[in-house]
């Protein structure tokens, strides 16, 4: 009878735990940037004290041999002065005399000497402070190049894309490990980027589809002639929920889009957008009797053409649906200071200024919270800041006197 195999053994657990930091043997080997740091500009001060001391002593050894040089010689008994010193030595002296004016010859030639070591170790100095600054300003930018590499990294980052990363070579020591935690944090926040690239992308196929399938269904329902009054009420009801829905699904989508920096920029004239907005809903504004207004301007940006027709259509809509019968709404654009303004102004019901910035927030509504108007889902101005954002611009909303509102969105040429 053939003995079963032995369940294979489980492996060793590790005598380590790996949630712990590694500790290294020696870690005062380790090239830290405090122990390089004191290094540089210790043996900077060491060289440049050795530098001035070798100075200064050839500079005194030069004044000592200059002050003790004697101002005269002795020819044939008589005092004759060797320099400009002492011209009073000359001559038969008597011995008094003769030591007096010796004494203050050399006091005088001692304080010229003086004199010569300071000023000439004074520009020394000067010299010697002037080659310090320039070595130090040079090692300073050497030891923090790496910083300055990061942060044209990190504004690569900002501005592009987040596939780039810093990796910085050199000893390991704390910019090292900065930048090596700067790469790790740039790793996750792509994964998680990507991940939510991905995840708008499926919500919008599993989103859309079922409601395509409700909203065809419905209208084939609608379409025979045989259904009972209160079955096409019905599917008429359900139609428009439908479609409030489908609605809803593209304004979430277009908004988790929309939250993120532009990568892919093109030139767009904000006149043309506008007017493409006021052409989509001048059949809406003839409907409520709201004129539709305004003078526009070339003014050219650099972003996203789908993007930047939202911004104007949802604005443009807004102002056309909350408005006042006989209304008006004026849409302009112009280029400012190398900016591009887009202003919807338009008349309707007042607007207390403490609820402007409410407005912004998703599903909220003027006096509303969530559902409740038929006008719309509650995510358009939530969409225009998000637009406005991602091309780096802004939005502000000013209530008009009177009534009404002032949107000016301002966007970098």
């Amino acid at each position: 009878m053939a003995s079963t195999p032995a369940p294979p053994t489980a492996p060793p657990k590790p005598a380590w735990d790996p949630r712990q930091p590694v500790v290294r043997p020696f870690p005062w080997f380790r090239p830290t940037i405090r122990i390089r740091l004191t290094l540089l500009y210790g043996g900077m001060f060491l060289m440049a004290g050795i530098v001035l001391l070798t100075i200064i002593y050839l500079l005194a050894a030069q004044a000592l041999h200059v002050g003790n040089e004697l101002p005269f010689k002795l020819l044939g008994g008589s005092v004759q002065s060797t320099n400009d010193t002492c011209p009073g030595i000359s001559g038969n002296l008597k011995t008094d005399q003769f030591n007096e004016v010796l004494y203050n010859c050399m006091q005088d030639q001692r304080r010229l000497a003086l004199n010569g070591l300071l000023r000439r170790s004074l520009l020394a100095l000067l010299g010697l402070s002037v080659v310090a600054f320039a070595f130090g300003y040079a090692m300073a930018g050497r030891v923090l190049s790496p910083l300055g590499k990061m942060t044209r990294t990190a504004r690569r980052v900002a501005g592009t894309d987040l596939s780039r990363r810093i990796e910085l070579g050199g000893p390991d020591d704390e910019l090292k490990e900065l930048s090596d935690t700067f790469d790790e944090m740039l790793d996750r926040l792509e994964r998680s980027f990507t991940a939510q690239q991905r995840f708008v992308a499926n919500a919008s196929h599993e989103l859309r589809t079922p409601l395509a399938i409700n909203r065809t269904l419905l209208e084939v329902h609608l379409s025979d002639p045989g259904a009972s009054p209160e079955l096409q009420q019905l599917g008429k009801t359900l139609l428009a929920t439908n479609e409030r829905s489908e609605q809803l699904v593209e304004g979430l989508l277009l908004l988790a889009r929309s939250d993120n920096e532009l990568v892919d920029r093109k030139p767009v004239d904000l006149a043309e957008v506008a007017t493409q907005a006021v052409d989509q809903t001048r059949a809406e504004a003839q409907a409520k009797g709201v004129e539709l207004t305004g003078e526009r301007q070339p003014a050219v940006v650099q972003g996203n053409g789908v993007l930047l027709e939202r911004i104007a259509l949802n604005l443009v809509q807004n102002a056309v649906r909350y408005n006042t019968p006989d209304g008006w709404v004026r849409v302009t654009t112009e280029s400012q200071r190398g900016q591009a303004v887009l202003v919807v102004e338009n008349t309707g019901p007042v607007v207390p200024a403490y609820e402007v910035d409410n407005i912004f927030e998703p599903f909220r509504r003027l006096r509303t919270e969530r559902t409740g108007s038929d006008k719309g889902v509650g995510l358009g101005l939530s969409i225009v800041r998000s637009v406005a954002r991602a091309h780096g611009g802004r939005i502000t909303a000013e209530p008009r006197e009177g009534g009404g509102l002032v949107m000016r969105v301002v966007l970098p040429a």
